[in-house]
């Protein structure tokens, strides 16, 4: 899976840059709003709050910003009302596409996501015809300057599925049901994630190496991603890193 591998590595490099956007604050403090309203505004008894504030503060979202997110989601002012809605499609090439969103007028949403679809020869469609080629789970990540074969051995004993050596980093996998249990069971034990979130993996992947292929597929990721409405996109790609890295996207 090395193209989407690579989208992945893009898109940490470029949440460090985007950070600053007002856009990127946007979507963590409806994250914040959502995990708040869904879970009550201690961290300490709502885990999804808790990572919601620990991305956050990663990416340099400001602690009064943090707060006010929380008091909202817990009905201290404000009208925000999202809604978790989640789009599925094909990308040019056949790649399947899964975004989850998070918005106030699925009509907008939805209207936008279609255009991007079309712009780019790809087609937005119903909902389940591409879910079932993604792998909900739990995915946790370590510097490398941990022990592996202790992350490991702890790790297996907390129930995580799989553990990767990627390029920089270790990456231990989870069920959607284990993840609190080893994420928290590993901070016990003196294992503190890089960053830890539920994720979809693809369990197929379609080879790209047409160069207008290539580019219509992460333009769409792109375009995608920058949407205010849109909290995370997921792709069953496989573009080579040559290729990936002459785009210009």
């Amino acid at each position: 899976m090395s193209g989407h591998s690579k989208w992945s590595t893009i898109k940490h490099k470029k949440a460090a840059i985007d950070s600053q956007r007002a856009v990127a604050f946007q979507k963590f403090s409806r994250e914040l709003i959502v995990a708040a309203k869904l879970g009550g505004g201690d961290p300490a008894g709502n885990f999804r709050l808790r990572t919601a504030i620990e991305k956050a503060k990663a990416a340099g979202l400001p602690n009064d910003n943090i707060k006010r997110a929380i008091e909202k989601g817990c009905g201290g002012g404000g009208n925000e009302n999202y809604e978790e809605m989640t789009y599925e499609g094909y990308a040019a090439g056949g790649v399947a596409v899964v975004i989850e969103a998070m918005t106030d007028n699925k009509n907008r949403t939805a209207g936008d996501i279609r255009s991007y679809f079309t712009k780019f020869n790809g087609n937005l469609g119903e909902t389940g015809c591409v879910g079932w080629m993604f792998k909900p789970c739990g995915a946790v990540s370590f510097d490398k300057s941990v022990d592996y074969d202790k992350l490991f051995e702890e790790a297996v004993n907390l129930g995580a599925d799989d553990i990767l050596d990627e390029d920089d980093e270790y990456k231990v996998l989870t069920s959607v049901a284990d993840f609190q249990t080893v994420v928290e069971g590993l901070e016990k034990v003196g294992f503190k994630s890089s960053n830890a979130e539920l994720t979809r993996i693809p369990q197929n992947t379609i080879e790209i190496t047409d160069e207008k292929t290539a580019t219509n597929v992460m333009r769409l990721l792109s375009r995608l991603e920058e949407h205010d409405d849109v909290q995370n996109v997921y792709a069953n790609f496989d573009i080579p890193d040559e290729l990936m890295e002459s785009l210009n996207i």
